[in-house]
């Protein structure tokens, strides 16, 4: 019994860390702007490529910005962005779970078929196809993913409103008149926010990857926007003379990613009923 005290302690402590770090990447993707003392997109062809200083901590990029402001800067718009449209996947596919597991028949039908159709093909090809169909710019990347994304939602929503729907404890509901929207806000309802907010702590990592690689290949933010994939297009010249401009924006991406993989882990494992009481 006490060690599994101590599992459970060590495990929320671990949970409370990644909370913190996550909500300090998102208070400075949020804030940083109020405090940043530099342009992120005023050109100064004197101060090109200069190296770290007191001024330019991480020193300025070909054209004589400032990294920092923009590698700071870079966070709002790559981790923002991926928030933006992670939200609007989870709003617009969450309803369509719900009503196809529920409803079931034709409805049901036709939205396996419009997911099968999605389903097709690997995401990343599903974006770069919509991306290049609707033209270069972050609202048309944004509109892709969010077209990519919303159907992994509906189909995991769908699943679990079908196995809870079939357990006793729902029959038993219908029976006592419990009406259908009652069932799904008091039964149905609870054991779907985990499995949703597992699969979205996971796909924020996905989604960023993508605005970040496609904004690199040029489908995504346009210049001179801060954007950390777009940072490393412009610094990708001058790799040899000056590395570091294409280290720091591959090393937040990284590191974003990373940090919502590990999260997504950490809040599986603490919705997975089956492993509390095994433990």
């Amino acid at each position: 019994m006490e060690l599994v005290i101590k599992k459970r302690s060590k495990r929320r402590w671990r949970m409370t860390v990644l909370f913190t770090v996550m909500a300090t990447v998102l208070a400075v993707a949020a804030y940083t702007f109020l405090v940043l003392k530099h342009d992120p997109a005023l050109v100064n062809l004197g101060e090109r490529l200069w190296p770290a200083s007191v001024e330019h901590p991480l020193g300025t990029d070909h054209l004589g910005r400032d990294e920092l402001t923009r590698l700071l800067l870079g966070a709002r718009l790559t981790v923002g962005y991926g928030l933006l449209s992670l939200f609007a996947a989870v709003i617009i596919g969450v309803p369509f779970g719900v009503v196809a597991g529920f409803k079931g028949g034709l409805i049901d039908r036709i939205f396996m078929r419009i997911a099968d159709a999605f389903l097709a093909f690997p995401d990343t090809i599903v974006a770069i196809v919509l991306s290049g169909l609707l033209g270069p710019g972050i609202e048309n990347l944004l509109l892709a993913i969010v077209l990519v994304k919303w159907v992994n939602y509906a189909r995991l929503v769908r699943s679990t409103v079908i196995t809870e729907r079939r357990k006793d404890y729902v029959t038993a509901a219908t029976i006592n008149g419990l009406s259908p929207f009652g069932i799904m806000r008091k039964h149905i309802f609870p054991h779907i926010i985990g499995n949703v907010l597992v699969l979205a702590s996971l796909d924020l990592g996905k989604i960023i990857l993508l605005i970040s690689s496609l904004s690199y290949i040029g489908l995504g933010a346009q210049p001179p926007a801060p954007e950390w994939g777009a940072m490393l297009n412009d610094a990708r010249p001058y790799f040899q003379s000056n590395m570091m401009l294409m280290i720091y924006p591959g090393l937040a991406i990284v590191f974003v990613v990373l940090l919502s993989n590990i999260l997504g882990d950490y809040l599986r494992d603490a919705f997975d009923v089956k492993k509390e009481v095994e433990s």
